[in-house]
């Protein structure tokens, strides 16, 4: 039986010249970079090395560049390190979308418990964020708007750069979630209008438990976390410096060639959409043209996503059912209801995404395993009608 992995916005494999940069510091390098004595400075020079390279990157500086434990941590920080820096009598407003990842609603919903008026988007019918609607809902009391890059389940990508320029515009910080953009979508932050962006190694063939968060100079923002100077003291703790240093060399290899490897995943994504909807009863979830190049997200008519899901991993096929941070939830997910779709509609959906390991052996397998496993589930659903 084979082991088709397409769950990869869930996690990465991680790279073997990733590894192969750690392993000195899981290993020899154990010095702590805030040690004065030469097994520090030896530590710090890694440190530096790596916050440089995640700059070079993101067309940022390294100054502006602050290590998290993942993308959660970034994005907490981000919007709640402004929210403290910026909220003073009635401005205390947050625009997000209703899309956004949990990382980024539980973050807000929890401010709004503490006095913060927040505006949650609506999307359309594809998760597309219509610039126009947020654009009239900035007020003089609105501090930040918060939107991803790219949406972790359907893949949608959004207008981010106009978004950003509305903001810029009204004076407004933009913050926005790249988690799973990093490696498919090019940034230049010298030149794109954001202000604060999130990223997690683990998402682009890097370690799990460190990630980064971009601050624009001259954007005010206080720390969350107390304890220490690290970090300029926005983020303190004694840095993970085996996974900094795996960070920094798996964002180099991640941009490197970024537009060959975004055309081969493009090639597989769609001929596995094609495969797909060519079976009765399946419809692609998100937009059809604008939408990360390894994101294939799609509902199956009168049985229930889970199922498949088990009856695929039985073939050797992993996929997922959504995010894998609401994977225990038996509730459906709130971006599929929130692009319209009905409860059961979205229960039956499953979400595949594929990596540079992918082939198209793979893909021709899954279809015909997806078919096979369709036509024999509805054959004993009490709700399938021909």
């Amino acid at each position: 039986m084979p082991k088709i992995y397409m769950d990869h916005a869930a996690t990465t494999p991680l790279k073997e010249e990733v590894l192969e940069a750690m392993l000195p510091f899981l290993k020899s390098v154990y010095g702590n970079p805030s040690s004065l004595h030469f097994f520090g400075r030896e530590a710090r020079k890694a440190l530096d090395e790596s916050r440089e390279k995640v700059a070079r990157a993101l067309g940022a500086t390294p100054e502006e560049i602050i290590f998290t434990s993942g993308g959660t941590e970034a994005n907490n920080l981000a919007i709640q390190g402004v929210a403290r820096a910026l909220s003073f009598g009635e401005r205390k407003h947050i625009i997000t979308s209703a899309i956004e990842h949990h990382a980024v609603l539980d973050t807000v919903n929890y401010l709004h418990s503490t006095g913060f008026e927040v505006t949650f988007l609506p999307v359309d019918e594809y998760g597309m964020v219509d610039p126009g609607e947020l654009e009239r809902h900035i007020t003089d009391n609105t501090i930040l708007v918060t939107i991803m890059t790219a949406n972790n389940e359907i893949g949608t990508i959004q207008p981010f750069e106009e978004i950003g320029r509305i903001c810029r515009e009204r004076g407004v910080y933009f913050h926005t979630d790249a988690v799973q953009a990093i490696g498919s979508i090019p940034f230049n932050l010298k030149e794109q209008p954001i202000d604060l962006l999130s990223l997690s190694a683990h998402k682009f063939c890097g370690p799990k438990g460190v990630g980064a968060l971009y601050i624009r100079k001259r954007t005010k923002i206080k720390q969350v976390l107390f304890g220490g100077a690290q970090e300029r003291k926005l983020r303190p703790g004694t840095e993970n410096l085996p996974g900094i240093v795996g960070l920094g060399r798996a964002i180099e290899l991640a941009v490197t060639d970024m537009e060959a490897k975004s055309a081969y995943l493009e090639g597989l994504r769609n001929r596995l959409i094609k495969g797909l909807l060519e079976i009765e009863g399946i419809r692609l979830n998100g937009h059809p043209q604008k939408r990360l190049p390894g994101n294939v997200n799609v509902s199956v008519l009168y049985i229930e996503g889970e199922s498949l899901l088990l009856n695929l991993d039985l073939k050797g096929i992993a996929v997922s059912s959504g995010s894998a941070c609401t994977s225990g939830s038996l509730e459906p997910s709130h971006v599929l209801m929130a692009i319209g779709l009905d409860h059961q509609t979205a229960q039956g959906s499953v979400r595949l995404t594929l990596g540079s390991d992918n082939t198209v052996g793979d893909i021709d397998y899954t279809v015909e395993a997806v078919k096979e496993i369709t036509e024999r589930l509805r054959k004993i659903s009490p709700v399938y009608k021909k």
